[in-house]
């Protein structure tokens, strides 16, 4: 199993990878001992024994060139051409031996490099070599180019005697100081052979001389000394040694009888015998001694060998269940985990979203049902699962808390909302009666003022009711032509006379999308002209496209960048879930929110004047082409009467229109309204003078013919009419003047006082 969680699964490598890194550290001390002493038989073989054989073969080469360099009669050249052809071949071997596989492995750095180094030595012996055959050196230096190799051996030798086994590395030390003795004795032979073949000591050679046998002799004790308890037969061999003892009477005698410029006071072959018969006793106990060490460290290595194995079997035993345990623990853990992961987002992203979008549907929720109990176990993993159960089971009932809180906020809002939208009903039902027996100008006007602010109240009112997800009650059931549509928007918007609609083609809008259109159209109507400069205007204008029908409104203000209108268009496209905390874009989200009942696309963009233009995309099965029928009765509470703001300020003299093609300016808008028994006043907005009638038919610009006499009480409308015909007939030319005249001075007195009542009416606002 692949561990998913990064985290555990470094912990438990890095503590398997610590704990085998503990065992192969303890294995590997172990077999460095056992390494260490069986590296003693090829060290034996592919070192000392060549090594000595290379001794020997110098010590008698350096014993014959010194001779010859005296007197060439006394060794012929044929002679120590052989002797060094037997040292090169003891070279040559040792050379062979030392670099094989198995010795370049079990060999240390410091060996390795002191091998070397006895390498060079032995490749400047050809230089010597010519030297002395060309008698260009003296004795001395004959000498020491012998022994330079010698010394690089030794020091080969020292190397060898670093067992980690004590006793057997102190052994191998005695031995090798028994050797070196050995060297001093070959030195001294060396130096005396020279001293004796030139027939007297020279200035330096007694000195030398017996400095060599005070070196031998104190190195001979010290080796006596230590290998009396290890191998107590070499040293009595060594102590009742006749040759040894002759070797130092003829000392003692060279010694204190040599005198510079005198003869030597031994012979010749009196002192070859003397040495030759030690130097072999010597290398005869080495070599034997050698071998009884290598025989004593078998054992100690078998037996470091089984340590090792029982060591190294039993931890690796141990290392492996440690594995397995940790394996399995970390998978279980993991496994708890995972589930314990799962089942957290399994909350976040699936149940306690699922349980809130039930609950804003109106479902009940189990809470014991929606948040069941997992079971992780008695430990520790499985306390923090039944604390996650807890925490779990707390979260879905808070969230039903949190939805019916909404759900009661709601309700709270749709009653507020209801009832003030009952309230403005009778507040605009009595204003409507109030306006239509008011005959003062300035009285009506104010009336009209507040009659309008009520149909602004009336849309706040719908706000409300659009937040708390129910629908407005306004409704038609037949189509209402979209140039009403907008006037009903604009009727309520407070700062409507800035607005300018274009024509909008002989489209019409199902009924039972008017209300809410109506609505949304208001909303973006209200940005526009609150957010742009009061001395600039908003135009709206609308035409039929492929996908359905396509209301512009513009404004010509500061305009949005071009992050806030993505973050706007995408809030209005997937409105979230309002929150009663933010209040900044409310317009927005009730703008989304109708949108979104009707399938209709909203959406802001750049407008070329610097502004900010909202297109609203009515979707074909909203719009009818070519209808201009008029919306029949409205259904819903407190909304069976037209708003009468925008007629009453139309009638004092604000122009409904202006010259041009088909333009018109709207000052006083008003939503459409169904047919009354006293039908009255433009379909734009507002309560109808009594001397209108929709049912005369409608203007080019949308504006109800007058119809006379239409709305007079039956008594008189009964009464015969007079043709105008037949009165024109009798009327003077005199008469039709003052007529016409008389008709001329109230229009041009109505438009001052229509013009000054205007100019109050804005600066009022």
């Amino acid at each position: 199993m692949r561990f998913r969680n990064s985290r555990v699964r470094t912990k438990v490598t890095a503590l398997l990878v610590s704990l085998a890194a503990l065992w192969v550290f303890a294995a590997w001390v172990t077999v460095r001992d056992g390494l260490n002493l069986a590296w003693v038989a090829v060290y034996d073989s592919n070192v000392a024994q060549p090594s000595e054989s290379l001794l020997l073969e110098l010590q008698k080469e350096r014993r014959l060139s010194v001779s010859r360099l005296v007197n060439p009669a006394l060794v012929p050249s044929a002679d120590l051409a052989v002797q060094r052809g037997r040292t090169d071949a003891a070279a040559g071997e040792f050379r062979r031996l030392t670099r094989t596989d198995i010795m370049r492995f079990a060999a240390t750095d410091e060996l390795r490099r002191r091998i070397d180094r006895t390498f060079r030595q032995l490749d400047q012996l050809g230089s010597a070599r010519h030297a002395v055959d060309a008698r260009q050196v003296d004795r001395n230096r004959a000498i020491e180019a012998y022994n330079d190799p010698i010394d690089s051996l030794f020091q080969t030798y020292y190397s060898l005697a670093t067992l980690d086994d004590d006793e057997l590395a102190k052994d191998t030390r005695t031995l090798i100081s028994l050797n070196w003795a050995r060297e001093l004795i070959s030195r001294e032979d060396a130096l005396l052979a020279g001293v004796i073949a030139t027939g007297r000591f020279g200035q330096a050679e007694v000195a030398q001389f017996t400095q060599l046998v005070g070196a031998e002799r104190n190195v001979m004790d010290l080796a006596q000394a230590d290998l009396e308890e290890p191998l107590p037969d070499v040293y009595q061999r060594l102590q009742k040694s006749a040759a040894l003892a002759r070797l130092h009477s003829l000392e003692d005698l060279v010694a204190q009888q040599g005198r510079p410029g005198l003869r030597v006071p031994v012979g010749g072959e009196q002192w070859q015998s003397a040495t030759s018969a030690v130097l072999t006793q010597l290398h005869d106990v080495v070599s034997g001694a050698g071998e009884k060490m290598i025989d004593r460290a078998t054992p100690v290595a078998a037996g470091v060998i089984i340590r090792l194995v029982l060591a190294g079997v039993l931890g690796l035993v141990a290392v492996i269940a440690s594995i397995v345990l940790s394996v399995t623990t970390a998978r279980a853990l993991v496994r708890q985990l995972e589930k314990l992961r799962e089942a957290a987002l399994e909350l976040a992203n699936e149940r306690l979203p699922g349980v809130v979008s039930r609950l804003a549907q109106g479902e009940k929720v189990d809470v014991k049902a929606e948040a069941p109990p997992l079971d992780f176990g008695p430990d520790v993993i499985g306390q923090v699962g039944a604390a996650f159960n807890t925490v779990q089971e707390t979260a879905i009932r808070t969230a039903v808390e949190e939805a019916q809180l909404r759900q009661s906020i709601r309700d709270i809002l749709l009653s507020l909302a209801r009832r003030t939208q009952s309230l403005v009903h009778r507040q605009l039902t009595l204003l409507d009666v109030m306006e239509r027996r008011e005959s003062d100008p300035a009285e009506l006007k104010d009336l009209f003022r507040i009659d309008h602010l009520a149909t602004r109240m009336r849309r706040n009112a719908e706000n409300l009711i659009v937040l708390s997800g129910a629908s407005p009650a306004r409704a038609w059931r037949r189509s209402v032509p979209m140039v009403d549509v907008v006037r009903g928007a604009l009727a309520e918007v407070e700062d409507y006379t800035r607005v300018t609609v274009m024509p909008m083609g002989e489209t019409a809008l199902i009924g039972r999308a008017v209300g809410d259109v109506i609505h949304l159209l208001a909303e973006l109507i209200e940005n526009a002209v609150s957010f742009s400069p009061p001395y600039t205007m908003v135009q709206v204008g609308g035409q039929a496209v492929a996908s359905g029908y396509a209301i512009e409104i513009e404004d010509r203000g500061l305009g949005m960048s071009a992050e806030d209108l993505e973050a706007t268009n995408q809030r209005i496209a997937d409105p979230p879930e309002f929150n009663l905390s933010s209040t900044a874009r409310l317009g927005l989200y009730v703008v989304s929110r109708l949108a979104e009942r009707h399938g209709i696309r909203v959406s802001l963009k750049a407008s070329p004047y610097g502004g900010t233009t909202a297109v609203v995309l009515l979707p074909r099965d909203l719009v009818i082409e070519g209808e201009n029928d008029a919306p029949e009765e409205e259904t819903g509470h407190g909304l069976g009467r037209r708003e009468p703001a925008a007629r009453k300020i139309a009638l004092v003299g604000v122009p409904d229109a202006v010259p041009g093609p088909v333009q018109e300016v709207v000052p006083v808008p008003r939503a459409p309204e169904p047919p009354r028994p006293v039908p009255s006043g433009p379909p734009s907005g507002g309560a109808e003078p009594d001397s209108l009638a929709s049912t005369g038919g409608f203007t080019p610009s949308g504006l109800p013919f007058r119809v006379p006499q239409a709305n007079l009480a039956p008594a008189l409308a009964e009464e015969p009419r007079r043709e105008t015909g037949a009165d024109d007939e009798d009327r003077s030319p005199d008469d039709i003047r003052k007529i016409m005249g008389s008709f001329q001075s109230g229009t041009r007195r109505g438009r001052s006082e229509a013009a000054k009542l205007l100019g109050e009416e804005e600066d009022n606002l």
